[in-house]
């Protein structure tokens, strides 16, 4: 079935091009090059998220925790589903951090790149419902091997969080140009889509002349290669937490001013 999804998606003319260019990215620059390395760097710095958190703010970081188990809970009826679909999309992955996060910095506008069910995008709007502001906007491009995959992109997000959310699903490279228009600012970024180096350092270069004073980013699986490390350590400050065997990145003075706030405290 997933050949056949793929052949079908290749000739609608708007997926064709995203489609090559993955595909000739894992091929030709590879994914595993660099990932030794950049395993054991972030091994030798990842802190426990939990640890970190309640030291910042227990309370907030308590209601992180319960938001994640709600939602699980509320989300397995429909999991089921695509389990029984054949489908898997991932599961909930430091949602706990993006919820918290979301409640400290209170962002106007949030950015997020790779959907997928809809686990992190539903944290992200959660918190923001909580805060009483902010607005998320949200990049995928559909899942090509899955039959009809529009249909699966934020498949949890629940329906009384949709009105703070916008989503395009043209890829980053052309989902990025509309989010990121002259004069936006962004105080939020949560990078979880192509996982290669010329992905990655695509986000960072675009999104570099958006970034709001405090903004905060947070990049998923940088076990795979070294470009948040060459990133982060050209900045003043920066976390790296352990989770389930992968890793998760985050920088930026946001950061840094959260921090401060909880030692000034």
């Amino acid at each position: 079935m997933s050949i056949r999804a793929v052949v079908r998606n290749a000739a609608r003319p708007a997926y064709l091009p995203v489609m090559t260019r993955k595909i000739w990215l894992r091929m030709v620059v590879g994914h595993e090059r660099e990932r030794a390395a950049a395993t054991r760097w972030a091994s030798e710095r990842a802190e426990n998220v939990n640890e970190w958190g309640k030291n910042i703010d227990a309370a907030l970081w308590r209601e992180g925790e319960e938001f994640t188990k709600s939602l699980a809970e509320s989300a397995r009826p429909q999991v089921q589903r695509l389990v029984a679909a054949g489908v898997d999309l991932g599961g909930p992955g430091g949602i706990e951090l993006l919820y918290f996060l979301t409640r400290l910095l209170r962002p106007t506008m949030a950015v997020e790149t790779g959907v997928a069910a809809g686990w992190s995008t539903s944290a992200i709007l959660a918190a923001m419902r909580a805060n009483g502001v902010g607005h998320l906007h949200s990049s995928d491009f559909p899942f090509f091997r899955l039959p009809d995959p529009e249909r699966y992109i934020g498949y949890l997000v629940p329906g009384d969080l949709r009105d703070l959310w916008t989503l395009r699903i043209k890829g980053d490279r052309r989902n990025l140009e509309e989010i990121l228009l002259p004069g936006t600012e962004v105080s939020l970024l949560h990078y979880d889509s192509d996982k290669t180096r010329n992905g990655r350092e695509f986000f960072l270069r675009r999104s570099r002349p958006h970034l709001a004073e405090n903004h905060v980013i947070v990049m998923d699986d940088i076990q795979d290669n070294l470009v948040f490390r060459e990133y982060a350590e050209a900045q003043p400050h920066f976390r790296v937490f352990e989770y389930m065997g992968k890793y998760i990145g985050m920088t930026g003075p946001g950061l840094a001013a959260v921090e401060r706030k909880t030692s000034a405290g």
